[in-house]
């Protein structure tokens, strides 16, 4: 979700505008995806890098957050919506907005209309030596590793594989976003900002994926002498 600087700095406004603008965007596309019919949808809200930004905005960040969640809360659980957090174990994150996490989590889990998976204090890399410790912890054996017995140990190891990362604001880069899940995700990139971007934006993102021939390394039947239609 990426652009609410930029966003703000064009109307000459302090980047936590920008951040509360994004606030209806969140709304809008859950919504869309849900209405689309999308089962699994992951909104990187705030990595593992984001700590490095200065104090003031971290902080507005996790009081936007934890309004946001509180806010909304009933209404994903109305909508049948069940709701996670990846990451989010930093003990510099508030109490009270752990806490929110929690409760929320606690509130949804018993639904199964689309899981929302907010990736916050998250990081691709953080999971993957997460997922080495645990398999040490467990003592598994060297040779028992396949990436199987691996994807198990990763942190929510029942999120399925990404099938398509959507990155608004027209930067192209992964920034350690679910790294061992988005090996053979699609990608695209709107240049739209994310405080602008809305329903018509994601469906033209999903109608777009729709028209990729995902071949996960392989090739089309008629190029390697299967049957031509």
């Amino acid at each position: 979700m990426d652009g609410n600087g930029r966003w703000a700095q064009q109307r000459s406004l302090p980047r936590t505008s920008g951040h509360r603008a994004a606030e209806a965007t969140v709304i809008d596309v859950i919504e869309a995806a849900r209405s689309a019919g999308v089962e699994w949808l992951s909104l990187y809200a705030f990595s593992t890098e984001n700590w490095r930004r200065p104090g003031e905005e971290i902080d507005f960040l996790m009081r936007l957050v934890r309004r946001v969640v509180r806010k909304h809360a009933l209404l994903l659980h109305a909508r049948g919506i069940r709701c996670r957090f990846l990451g989010a174990e930093d003990p510099r994150i508030p109490a009270p907005l752990a806490q929110d996490f929690a409760d929320l989590m606690t509130l949804t889990e018993g639904n199964r209309g689309m899981t929302l998976t907010v990736a916050f204090d998250h990081g691709g890399r953080q999971d993957i030596v997460a997922a080495a410790r645990s398999l040490i912890r467990a003592g598994v054996a060297a040779d028992a590793v396949d990436q199987a017995c691996f994807a198990a140990h990763l942190p929510v190891p029942d999120t399925p594989d990404v099938d398509l990362v959507i990155r608004t604001s027209g930067e192209q880069r992964i920034s350690n976003f679910m790294l061992w899940q988005v090996a053979y995700a699609e990608w695209i990139f709107p240049p739209v900002l994310w405080p602008d971007f809305r329903a018509p934006h994601l469906l033209e993102c999903l109608h777009e994926y729709r028209r990729r021939d995902r071949r996960f390394g392989g090739v089309a039947p008629q190029a390697n002498g299967g049957p031509h239609r």
